[in-house]
């Protein structure tokens, strides 16, 4: 009998060897993944501003709204539109013309005025809406209304975004209206021409401000 407990004795403690040997060799392999593991960063709520153009040349309109940031200066960053008249309103600076520069130009004209008050100001400014760059489509257009113009934006491309033709449109007597130097020009544009090849040179790069009339 003293042999056979013996025996179990052994067994039990040799078991119980392996599994704690096991456990030291593994314990620490966990450990070392958990240190490993990096908490995911953190993304700033500035990284997430997008501009609504991203070319840099783009020239700012009247009802264009853009964002002012002055570094370390929040009391002076804001989100202004452009008035009818093309000038935003900021503190310090009172008014200043915005339509007829790029953001790059406009933000170097704040940093100028507030240098009478601060030393080397940062000033960056997007763009975050366009709303002065329009074109409109009017008459047999699936979505006739008012569109943004987007940089060498041609009649054709204009007339995919409306969506295209109804069953009733006269797609060779379509026509660009167009403000020029005070005066009307109406530029004629043959749908079936331009996308057969035998006229392209009519589907002209649009204006902000013309309107495309589908009879």
């Amino acid at each position: 009998m003293s042999n056979v407990g013996s025996t179990r004795n052994s067994k039990f403690g040799t078991a119980t060897i392996f599994s704690l040997l096991f456990l030291s060799l593994t314990l620490p392999i966990y450990g070392q993944e958990g240190a490993n593991k990096k908490p995911s960063p953190k993304v700033h709520e500035s990284s997430k501003i997008t501009s609504a153009t991203p070319d840099p040349n783009y020239v700012i309109g009247p009802q264009d709204v853009v964002d002012i940031s002055v570094w370390k200066e929040p009391d002076l960053s804001r989100s202004v539109p452009v008035r009818p008249d093309g000038k935003i309103s900021l503190p310090l600076v009172n008014d200043v013309q915005a339509a007829g520069l790029t953001p790059a130009q406009l933000g170097a004209q704040i940093a100028s005025d507030l240098t009478k008050y601060m030393n080397n100001p940062q000033v960056t400014v997007i763009v975050s809406q366009i709303n002065s760059q329009r074109i409109y489509i009017l008459g047999e257009v699936a979505r006739a209304g008012s569109y943004t113009l987007l940089p060498d934006m041609t009649v054709l491309q204009a007339l995919s975004d409306a969506g295209g033709f109804t069953a009733f449109a006269n797609s060779k007597k379509v026509y660009v209206l167009r403000q020029d130097g005070g005066k009307q020009q109406k530029i004629p544009f043959n749908y079936k021409d331009v996308i057969s090849g035998k006229d392209p040179s009519q589907s002209i790069a649009l204006r902000a401000g013309d309107t495309i009339i589908v009879p």
